[in-house]
């Protein structure tokens, strides 16, 4: 299977289970691996046959910025399956991180990953 990586699309979200990351909220990135067949796109050389990468980063950041949710869990469920409904893709792996997460200790980045195949819908 052929891939699409988009990677760092960055938005700000009001997402976390604290009052305060709801009302202030904080920068999240995703990755995202979209699996699809390149062939008919590369014959005849038309975006109109291939995942539009811009079009995918544009309905990332609108999810991220819809409805605030609690967990980042479900935030990459929906962006996951946002992906799926629009896109012709056999299977997605997204990694949502949450770098400025309020831990008490020092960390890097916290991230969560789902990997989902249209068969699984």
């Amino acid at each position: 299977m052929d891939r699409i990586t988009l990677t760092g699309v960055g938005v700000v979200g009001y997402h976390g289970v604290l009052d305060s990351e709801k009302q202030s909220g904080q920068p999240f990135f995703v990755d995202i691996t979209m699996f699809t067949d390149f062939q008919r796109a590369s014959e005849s050389d038309d975006v109109e046959n291939t995942v539009n990468y811009a079009e995918v980063a544009e309905l990332i950041r609108d999810v991220i910025t819809g409805d605030s949710l609690d967990l980042i869990e479900t935030l990459a469920e929906n962006i996951a399956q946002a992906v799926l409904a629009r896109f012709p893709l056999e299977a997605l792996e997204l990694t949502v991180h949450k770098p400025k997460a309020p831990i008490e200790v020092t960390f890097s980045d916290v991230s969560v990953t789902v990997f989902r195949e249209r068969k699984c819908l």
